[in-house]
């Protein structure tokens, strides 16, 4: 609701004049006009006429925006006939023909009566090749002869050497044995250096043998009949009789 505005009285504070008496009456009709005007929306909202007006002209819009014009029924195209079912046709495989063999070619006969326009050929046999001998090939060299060693000799008769003496301590014990020196015999034939090669049990046997070896002379040894310097093995055996 709107209120009607508050009128105050305008007291003049001097005698009014002409203009300023059309100024209060142009004053005044406002006033009453915007209190009429204003009385008169407040008569209308009690009594429901701007609540109808509305009521009646909206509802108006409403269906006029919502209510659309009724659309052509379209009826759908009807179905097409079912089509004949065609039975499948069956596959016909192509295979290669077999190819045919060549006709046979024409074979030239013999006549036995000679054609007398025929030139006739004596030809010569030709002689066979000679046989191909084969390469005679070179024989190997012989391999060369072994060469011919020759042992040094302390046998010989010439040399004196004599057989080494028993020790006596080793009598009254008992000992005896085989014991092989062995000496390296020089050009010269004297021994140079000497070992013992296989040891008889027994110290003393072996020493004994060894200074005896030591001691003799010999023939030195020879390669392909030159002398030459060689090891060479002496046994002694020492044996109680």
């Amino acid at each position: 609701m709107l209120a009607a505005p508050a009128l105050t009285p305008l007291l003049p504070s001097h005698p009014p004049t002409m203009s300023s008496k059309r100024h209060l009456s142009r004053n005044a009709t406002i006033a009453v006009a915007v209190v009429v005007f204003h009385a008169g929306g407040l008569y209308a909202l009690q009594s429901g006429w701007v609540r109808r007006a509305i009521e009646g002209v909206v509802p108006g819009e409403v269906l006029a925006q919502i209510v659309e014009p009724a659309r052509p029924k379209v009826e759908p195209p009807p179905p097409p006939p079912p089509q004949p079912k065609v039975k499948p046709q069956p596959v016909v495989r192509q295979t290669n023909p077999t190819p045919l063999p060549p006709p046979p070619m024409p074979t030239a006969v013999a006549s036995a009566e000679p054609t007398p326009n025929a030139v006739v050929r004596v030809t010569t046999p030709q002689p066979p090749a000679p046989p191909v001998s084969a390469p005679v090939l070179a024989a190997p060299p012989a391999p060369p002869a072994p060469p011919r060693i020759q042992l040094p000799d302390s046998n010989a008769d010439y040399l004196n050497n004599r057989p080494p003496a028993y020790p006596p301590l080793s009598k009254r014990l008992g000992e005896q044995g085989k014991v092989v020196v062995r000496v390296f015999i020089g050009l010269d034939g004297s021994a140079a250096q000497a070992e013992i090669r296989s040891s008889s049990g027994f110290d003393r046997l072996d020493q004994t043998a060894l200074k005896t070896v030591l001691g003799w002379k010999y023939s030195p040894g020879k390669v392909n009949g030159e002398p030459k310097a060689m090891w060479f093995n002496v046994p002694i055996n020492f044996v109680l009789e």
